[in-house]
Parts: C-alpha cells; structure tokens; sequence
C-alpha cells in the first residue's frame, strides 16, 4: 500500500456549552494516510454515453444516488424527456414515484426546482450565469417569464452571481428553455450533484486595480461544463454540488476559501497562470476552508485541470451520507498528495507543476467597496453599483434595470456575491441622469444605510422546502429596527441563512444568523443561533457561534450590543446626550 504525507484542512464542529457554544475551525496537521490500491478503483463508468456507478458500489448509497440509478436524470434534456412530463398534470405525476422523483429531484439537472412544500406545483429556475455578466436583452426575457405568474414570480440575486426565476410552472418548462437559448442563456446543470454557477470578479475588465480579466476564464469552465448549452454527460453524476471560482482582484470578492476550486492568481518564470485552491464547502455538519493542492498551472490549462480534478471527484468520491460527499472528504481520505496525484493520473500529460511563489493577490489589501459610482479602467467612463434589498427583484424592476442599463450604459448589467447589480460602462457625462432616475431614488440607492449595504438573505422559508424561519422581510426589518437604536460609522456584513446549509454564508459574515427553532415561554418559535467573526479577503477565516438558539423577536438587542461593544457603534439615545 502506499503511503502519502497530508495536510488536513481546515473544518469545523459544534460543540455543546451551557453559556457558549463556538465554531472551531482546526489548524492544518500532518499526519500519514495509507490508501490501497482497490480504493483508488473508479466508482463510475460510462454506458451508453452516461456516467454510472457501478454495481459493487452501489451498497450503502443514499436516495440521490438510487434516483440517478433508477433513471438518468440528463434524459430529460439529452432524450428530450422534459418535453412529455410537461404534459403530464401533476395528479398523474402523484400516481408515479418515478414520476415524482423526476419533478422533484431529476428536474433539478436542468435548472428546476419543484417547491413542493411552499409552493406546490411551482418551480425555482436556476440559471448559469459565469461571472454574474447579463444583457438588458437576457433580463427583459426573464422578467417576461416572471411576470406572467403574477404575485408568484418574482427573481432572487444569489450569493453565487446568479440569478434564480421564481412561480414557473412545468407546463411551461419546455418553451422557457428555448426562450433561454435564443437569448443566450442556460440553466442546465445548475442543480444537484453538478458544478455550480462560475464565480469571478464583478468589476471584470473595468477595474483600474483588477490582476487579470475572469471572464474569458469563467466562460470557458461554464462553457466546459455544460459543452456549450448541450449538456456535458462527463460531469453530470458526481457525488455532490462543486463551486468554482476564479480570482481577479486583490479584493477577492470571489470568496475564494469557500470553493471546491479557486483558481490564485500567480506567475511562474514570467508565465501568467493559477495557484490552485481546494476543498473549501459549507454543509450542517461540516465547514470546510479550502487548502492549497500545492498545484500551478497556465491560464491555457485552466479547463483541462478543471476536468482533472472533477473526474478525479467523480470517479473515487463516496456516495453514502450526503453530508460527507462533499469533495473535501475525499481529499481527508486520501491526503492532499494522494488527491493531486490522483489530479496528475488525468491530466493530458500526465503532469501538474508545483505552486509557485509568485503570488499576484497582495496579502494586506483593504476590501474596495463597489457601490455608489466609481471610476472605471476606461478613461471617461464609470460604474455604478447599486443595492438591491436582500436581492430580491420583481418583473417591472428587471424592465427598468434593462433599460437603464441599455440608456446609460452599453445594456450590460453585473451580478454579485451580496446579492448587489452593477451598471458599467457608463459616460461621466450620464453618471447626474442615471443618478436622478426614480429606480435609484427609491428602490435600488447607490448609497443606501451603513447597516443595509451589505445585508445578505437567502431564499428563507417563503420558497424553499429546507428553510426553518423566514429571513429576506425578517432581517430588512430587523436592520431597519437596529438602526433606529445604534450608530454604525463602519461597514458591517449581515447574513442571514434560513437552514444549516448555509446558502447565506453566515461563517463569512462579521454577524450571521442560522435559521433554528427554539423555545419560549413554552412555545415553539422560529429563531437563529448568531455567529460572530468570519472575514473575507486575504485575512478570511470563518466565524463562530457566539449565542445558540435566540428567539428571533429577542435578536434586535443582541445585535445593538454587538455592534457596540465589536464595531464601535454609538447607542443613539448616548450619542444624542453627548450632542
């Protein structure tokens, strides 16, 4: 057997304490991993142009697994199968659990999502979006196909630059995913055991500081994985959700430490190219900060690597309790060496140069705020970030923000990991117009309160089935609350999570909120255990848990102390006094 040297990543565990419960995030160590042969055998192999696992390692595996066994869920797009469930009402579908698997679980390979226990009979759409970069045309489509589902369609800003169509019905499916080709959109694969959304730098191509352009890079993975809007079989059934980003600022608003890749800006002997990041995730029982695979590579390799590692994911990742499939697990089981090797074996040449030592992100860079209006890269020009409420949009909103792009702009709008839109492309001669426009007036402010700036939600239990409190209306509420009793002079990032699966980001957030139930008075009531502490950019580390299990209407006064005693907020009544 061999034996391989590794560095365990950084993870974290909850435990119990009467007074405090904190997160633990374990520095990396050392320590020896043997791995035989037999568990280097790949799980998966290709039958008739689709991915399977094999039989001698189907024991143990979870449902997800046993739904991609019992039927392929990319027969729906490939075998055009989408086109008959469509026409199947859904009290025919009630009849079939093969039928309901398809809705509820296989549909979400292309993009859709059914919302069985909020919203029975609607779906989420989610689309890929590489570096949050969209049209005015590609908006007005959208909004067109909200609109028709009145107060239920409505669209989300993710945490990933993406944006998610709320209300759609499954008759409509088919006609939506030709409405998205012809605009030249896709959601195929942006669900389930497949590689997310492409992250990279929002002000791509206009910032005057930016390291390198991502949004060649990032169309060129989103354009690998799915094989240009047809469907890439080769990364379909893995055995869990993988993020990917790629770095272009100092100020990495990618969020690189929490991807399964992030690609480092880095030179070797006056080539441009990528140190390699891996293994960074989010789940209920784990976090996960990526590590280094001790990898560099060109920028022309950007995408064989990228294959590399998922096939190397693909074929040896286990398929047994979904909360340790994510990738990082692999990498625990076979060391960091033992994971690049297995990288190496499935590169074109066999090979993967070490990382280098010419690091281009700066390590001590203070964080470029990009709301408000700023100068662009391009000599008269500028962009304009603008806040978007906990990122929620409805159907007149994505009109005007289509048209203003296309009037003050050159029709392209920017999505962000806050939840945010940047307009770019902007004449200095237009910044006082686009300024004076009721949209920015009233809805999305350039400028908007200290505390709401950076304020992030996810979906919350309005929509989504896993959520256990409501967050977008509770936490505006809740900061427009705090507000009234505090003075914040410094920027502060809320998050709010509605599950233990963190599609918030609550461990990066300065304050973060996770969704929970929790007693008073004898009563079962929605509340949220706080954490304290996480940071982004070059210092990131994820935060702790600082108060288990708050009631939600006890949460105002907790947040006013923190942000006196950890952010120098002022309490208004003091302030007022010494006035």
């Amino acid at each position: 057997m061999a034996s391989f040297s590794v560095k365990f990543s950084a993870t974290c565990s909850l435990t119990n304490s009467k007074r405090f419960s904190k997160l633990h995030v374990t520095p990396p160590q050392t320590v020896a991993v043997e791995v035989g042969a037999e568990r280097l055998e790949p799980r998966v192999e290709e039958r008739d142009g689709y991915w399977v696992l094999k039989e001698n390692f189907r024991q143990g595996i979870n449902p997800t697994e046993k739904a991609k066994i019992e039927k392929e869920p990319m027969k729906l797009f490939i075998e055009n199968g989408i086109e008959h469930l469509a026409n199947i009402s859904l009290e025919e579908i009630e009849k079939s659990k093969l039928a309901k698997d398809d809705i509820d679980v296989r549909l979400k390979w292309l993009g859709f999502f059914h919302r069985r226990k909020h919203q029975y009979g609607r779906f989420m759409m989610r689309l890929k979006l590489p570096n949050g970069v969209t049209t005015s045309a590609q908006t007005r489509y959208l909004a067109s196909v909200i609109r028709k589902y009145g107060k239920d369609g409505c669209a989300d800003v993710t945490t990933r630059q993406n944006w998610q169509i709320r209300g759609v019905v499954l008759s409509d499916v088919p006609e939506i995913l030709k409405g998205l080709d012809e605009v030249g959109l896709t959601s195929l694969q942006s669900g389930m055991d497949n590689v997310r959304n492409p992250v990279g730098n929002p002000l791509a191509g206009i910032d005057p500081q930016e390291i390198v352009d991502t949004r060649p890079y990032t169309n060129l993975l989103s354009q690998y994985v799915t094989a240009n809007f047809r469907g890439n079989l080769a990364v379909t059934n893995l055995p869990r959700k993988w993020n990917v980003c790629v770095i272009g600022s100092h100020d990495l608003y990618e969020h690189p430490h929490i991807n399964d890749l992030a690609y480092m800006p880095a030179t070797r002997d006056g080539r441009f190219g990528f140190n390699l990041l891996v293994g960074g995730f989010f789940s209920p029982k784990r976090c996960a900060e990526a590590i280094p695979l001790d990898a560099w590579v060109p920028a022309d390799d950007i995408v064989p690597v990228c294959k590399a590692i998922l096939e190397a994911y693909r074929d040896l990742g286990t398929r047994g309790n979904r909360q340790k499939t994510r990738m990082m697990w692999l990498i625990d089981e076979l060391g960091v060496e033992g994971f690049r090797a297995e990288v190496v074996k499935r590169m074109p040449q066999k090979k993967l140069e070490r990382e280098s030592a010419e690091d281009l992100v700066q390590k001590q860079w203070e964080r470029r705020e990009y709301l408000g209006v700023n100068p662009q890269k391009q000599e008269g020009y500028r962009f304009v970030g603008l806040h978007i409420p906990v990122g929620r949009v409805q159907a007149d909103d994505m009109d005007e923000l289509a048209r203003l792009a296309e009037e003050y702009g050159s029709g392209e709008l920017r999505l962000t990991v806050e939840q945010n839109i940047i307009i770019p492309n902007i004449e200095n001669s237009k910044i006082d117009a686009l300024l004076n426009e009721p949209l920015l007036k009233n809805r999305f402010l350039p400028d908007p309160p200290i505390l709401m700036r950076n304020l992030v939600a996810c979906t919350g239990n309005q929509f989504c089935g896993q959520a256990i409190i409501e967050t977008k209306a509770r936490s505006m509420k809740i900061t427009e609350e705090v507000q009234w009793l505090v003075s914040v002079t410094q920027p502060v990032r809320m998050h709010w999570t509605g599950c233990p699966n963190s599609c918030g980001q609550v461990q990066v957030a300065d304050i973060g909120f996770m969704g929970c139930l929790t007693r008073k008075e004898g009563k079962t009531v929605e509340g949220a255990d706080v954490f304290l502490g996480g940071r982004i950019g070059s210092d990131s580390h994820l935060g702790d848990i600082y108060k288990k299990s708050v009631p939600c209407e006890d949460l105002v006064p907790i947040i006013v102390d923190l942000l006196v005693n950890n952010f120098g907020a002022v309490q208004r009544e003091r302030e007022e006094a010494e006035d």
